[in-house]
């Protein structure tokens, strides 16, 4: 009997094979890329519905600014939340901190760069403080970070004195409020916003591009490249478009810097450092982890320290934007903030989400504010239809966990 031959060739790939793979990628990733196609297409809806205002440059800016601080500590909340934990205070540590700075500025005159040191180190004890109880006393962090809200929803109200304290001086008002230079000279045309998006533009795609060839290099999964392209292509172009609606008012604003850099960080940090997989391994599953040698406390005490410095920096954005510090200031805040990573793809079980899917999800909840405001729909029927969406979010993950 002849030996089948060993270096026989292999026949070549069905037709049919690569649209199949392109299926299962597309099904297997169907959250992240679905939660992008909800962004754009319920944008598309409030821009028809409110005739084009919604995308007005000056609508644009003002999205961008009363969505900053809900953006800077979703991008906290989603490693707490990875981690298997939750947050139940950041609204109210976000108030606190806006009173404790405007009381250094205003009544006792301090500069407003150690007065933003003072508080963002404050924000950082405060989650250090409830992350001590939750890492190390096993204190459930529910019940822990809702005794955080109510206590600082009290301090906040004894530190103004219930009373609202203000106004701040102008260098601090920039943080929120302030657009980034334009030494180009545009006139009308902000020319070096409009730079400065391209220049962005063109950072993520070769970025990405050169992050795929590592990965081919090292022969690891990729999405298909029709996908790679088509997304990031997408991206790029909507960094342009909307960096041009932006130059045509007053240009970037301050706070998108800020939230941009932020986000370029956390989502190098929980892509490619041992810090961030070790997040994951936490939420996803602990005495795995800490058998591994992961440390499991000291990290999740971490998760809650980040979380108070990021809600510190959102009080000092949400302060400055509204040039007074109020007794009723954060309330709420944490509902938005936890819905924003839930409707972004993250697991109410821990282990799983992503930086830019939280931040796509903070997005949706600020595009369905703004353009139900503008249509004029109440607050109790904006109330009802945020919370249906919500539940709708976490429904589909549950969901596709059991099946």
């Amino acid at each position: 009997m002849s030996q089948p031959e060993v270096n026989a060739v292999k026949p070549a790939m069905p037709l049919a094979e690569g649209p199949k793979l392109h299926a299962g990628f597309l099904k297997n990733n169907l959250r992240e890329y679905g939660m992008l196609i909800s962004l754009v297409a319920i944008m598309v809806l409030f821009q028809v519905l409110t005739d084009g205002t919604l995308l007005r440059p000056l609508n644009l800016t003002n999205l961008l600014l009363q969505n900053s601080y809900v953006v800077i500590m979703a991008l906290g909340m989603l490693l707490v939340i990875v981690a298997g934990h939750i947050d139940l205070s950041v609204g109210s540590v976000c108030g606190f901190i806006g009173a404790l700075a405007a009381v250094l500025m205003v009544e006792y005159e301090w500069h407003f760069v150690p007065t933003a040191i003072v508080s963002i180190a404050a924000g950082a004890l405060i989650g250090a403080a409830q992350g001590w109880f939750v890492a190390f006393r096993k204190i459930p962090s529910f019940i822990v970070t809702l005794a955080g809200m109510l206590v600082f929803k009290g301090l906040t109200l004894a530190l103004l004195a219930g009373q609202s304290v203000g106004p701040f001086p102008e260098a601090f008002q920039r943080l929120s409020s302030g657009f980034i230079p334009d030494p180009l000279g545009g006139g009308a045309l902000r020319t070096t916003s409009l730079v400065v998006g391209a220049l962005a533009a063109f950072a993520l795609v070769f970025f990405k591009l050169r992050g795929r060839a590592r990965l081919a290099a090292h022969g690891m999964e990729q999405e298909p490249y029709a996908f790679f392209l088509v997304k990031n292509l997408c991206f790029a172009a909507i960094i342009l478009f909307f960096s041009y609606l932006l130059s045509t008012y007053k240009g970037l604003p301050n706070v998108l810097i800020v939230m941009a850099v932020l986000i370029v960080v956390y989502d190098f940090v929980t892509n490619r450092t041992t810090l961030g997989r070790r997040i994951y391994a936490l939420g996803g599953n602990e005495k795995a982890a800490r058998l591994s040698g992961v440390k499991t406390q000291r990290l999740a005490f971490l998760t809650f320290v980040n979380m108070g410095a990021l809600a510190a920096l959102a009080g000092l954005v949400f302060a400055a934007r509204l040039n007074t510090a109020t007794p009723k200031a954060g309330l709420g805040f944490e509902l938005d903030v936890i819905a924003a990573c839930f409707i972004g793809g993250a697991s109410a079980s821990g282990g799983v989400g992503r930086v830019m899917g939280a931040v796509i999800g903070a997005f949706i909840m600020g595009v369905m504010n703004n353009g139900m405001s503008i249509l004029g729909i109440g607050i109790d029927y904006q109330q009802v239809i945020k919370g249906l969406v919500l539940l709708a979010a976490v429904f589909i993950d549950v969901y596709n966990k059991n099946k």
